[in-house]
């Protein structure tokens, strides 16, 4: 997968520890979320989408996709077998020694699902979720799945 420059040290320094990691699908809708104590690390990732879906999904777009990958398939290579991990486009350039196999941009170069994909939908969600303290969370990730279900309904009841 390549040997990604990219380590906790970075994360640390600018305060990214710790939290809630949001699981978003691509209409930004969550689909469940994980308390984090301390730092994000790939278990965290790992265990989030191994505890709530009895099926890998298809695809995970995830800023260190480069790192979970390997440890996903070490862990429990027969759950993940069909799976492809893709570093979101907005996180991309800062993995300057990954492979380009990683990348979500190059593989819509060969693949239409993938290119459908709003790579950045957990940016976008997890804007609204900084914006909220933790104790609120719950309550609110109800309300924005039900709004963004509405408008979802909307569009296709057109």
């Amino acid at each position: 997968m390549g040997d990604c420059n990219k380590f906790y040290k970075t994360y640390s320094k600018n305060n990214l520890t710790g939290g809630i990691l949001v699981l978003w699908c691509t209409h930004s809708v969550c689909l469940g979320f994980h308390s984090i104590p301390v730092a994000e690390g790939q278990n965290d990732v790992f265990s989030a989408i191994y505890t709530r879906f009895p099926v890998a999904p298809k695809v995970i777009i995830y800023d260190f996709a480069c790192q979970l990958a390997p440890y996903s398939f070490i862990r429990e290579a027969r759950y993940f077998q069909h799976t492809r991990f893709l570093i979101d486009e907005m996180h991309a350039h800062d993995h300057t020694h990954c492979g380009k196999a990683c990348f979500a941009s190059n593989a819509m170069r060969f693949d239409d699902r993938v290119r459908a994909v709003n790579t950045s939908a957990a940016e976008c969600g997890n804007k609204g979720i900084k914006r909220i303290c933790k104790s609120y969370t719950k309550v609110f990730l109800d309300i924005w799945n039900w709004n963004t279900i509405n408008r979802i309904y909307i569009m296709h009841a057109k």
